[in-house]
């Protein structure tokens, strides 16, 4: 029996273990249940813009279609190391974005703590809950005994221009003491507004209608035009994008946007006791990838001066966070005075809650007239 030739027996060979080789693939690909790709990309190709990823292709490999002076071309990355941050969430000048994926935790550390509150380390930074849609449309039975006698939903009145923008990415999130039959903080959702963080926002809207600075409040269930869209939780900010990409459309006078949201961290973290009376601690959430940050980040950090000084504890700083750690946008992009706010956490309770929406409203209209003034 004649041998076979060296070069088919390789042939045949890388034939064979090609054909086993897509087997293995196509079995761990219908079998694995989670994300194929990265957060990166995932977070990247909700917020593209076709023509804005076309100029940053040519300038990142030929510097002739910018200018030295222009802002951020100092800052322009290669294709090589663009792609690699989208396909793997890999920065090659960032060692920690190696070693995240292998030690438990430590892709947290991607979160920048620009200012500490009290308490405040990398032990106790803010948790983003990411619950499934199965679990948002669940809805819970309110704990009606502990929600104030009379519930007032009705925007008070504006006088003059809309300036301020509220609205909430996460409208679901909610709080323990003021639901039923929760064993798991995770569980602590619902759509109603009596108990999520949209009555926040409205507490806040009315608060700050009151002082004369007209407050816009956008009480949109997320969880239902999520759920009609058929997208995930991982679309909330392309969502919330539409929101605001509009409300500046139809009103010019809005200068000041507001994302509400709060915290899945416990009690012991997220409360202060201030003169006896008992707070939900809040703080400032910069994203941190795009070229306007620096000014929304100087917003935060005046603002928890602001607080720190009249209500010391209240605030547990201003964080900044990139793609890896959450959105690394959330909307700031649109506006040099966007801000992210969290409000308690999970586990605070109205009492608390109200006591923080006083403070924070008396703080914001005191800073709001500030810039009113400065402004002209």
């Amino acid at each position: 029996m004649r041998k076979l030739q060296p070069s088919i027996l390789v042939f045949f060979n890388s034939w064979l273990f090609g054909i086993l080789f897509m087997f293995i693939l196509a079995g761990a690909v219908t079998t694995y249940s989670g994300s194929l790709i990265s957060g990166s990309w995932k977070t990247w190709s909700n917020q593209i813009n076709a023509s804005d990823f076309l100029i940053y292709v040519l300038q990142s490999e030929n510097h002739y279609f910018y200018q030295k002076d222009d802002d951020g071309a100092a800052d322009m990355r290669t294709i090589s190391d663009f792609t690699l941050g989208l396909a793997a969430n890999v920065k090659p000048t960032d060692i920690r974005t190696f070693l995240g994926r292998e030690l438990p935790g430590f892709s947290s550390f991607d979160t920048e703590i620009i200012v500490a509150g009290e308490g405040t380390d990398y032990t106790t930074l803010p948790i983003e809950s990411a619950p499934p849609m199965e679990v948002l449309l669940t809805e819970r039975e309110i704990a009606s005994e502990k929600l104030e006698e009379e519930y007032n939903d009705a925007p008070s009145p504006i006088n003059g221009k809309k300036s301020v923008l509220i609205y909430h990415t996460h409208s679901w999130e909610s709080f323990t003491p003021l639901l039923k039959g929760i064993t798991k903080n995770s569980e602590a959702v619902s759509s109603n507004e009596k108990v999520n963080v949209v009555a926040i926002g409205q507490k806040l809207a009315n608060k700050l209608n009151e002082r004369g600075i007209g407050a816009v409040h956008d009480k949109t269930n997320m969880t239902e035009e999520l759920h009609k869209k058929n997208w995930s939780y991982a679309n909330s900010y392309t969502l919330s994008r539409e929101i605001v990409q509009e409300a500046l459309a139809t009103n010019d006078d809005v200068n000041f946007l507001i994302d509400i949201h709060r915290d899945s961290q416990p009690k012991n973290i997220t409360t202060a006791t201030i003169n006896g009376k008992s707070y939900a601690k809040i703080y400032f959430i910069v994203g941190k990838e795009h070229s306007n940050y620096e000014e929304n980040e100087k917003v935060a950090t005046e603002l928890h001066h602001m607080l720190e000084e009249k209500y010391p504890g209240i605030s547990r700083g201003v964080f900044a966070k990139g793609k890896s750690e959450g959105n690394g946008i959330y909307n700031q992009d649109l506006s040099e005075r966007a801000i992210l706010i969290e409000f308690g956490g999970v586990e605070n309770d109205l009492p608390e809650l109200n006591n923080t929406i006083d403070a924070f409203a008396d703080i914001f209209g005191d800073y709001y007239l500030d810039a009113e003034l400065v402004n002209g």
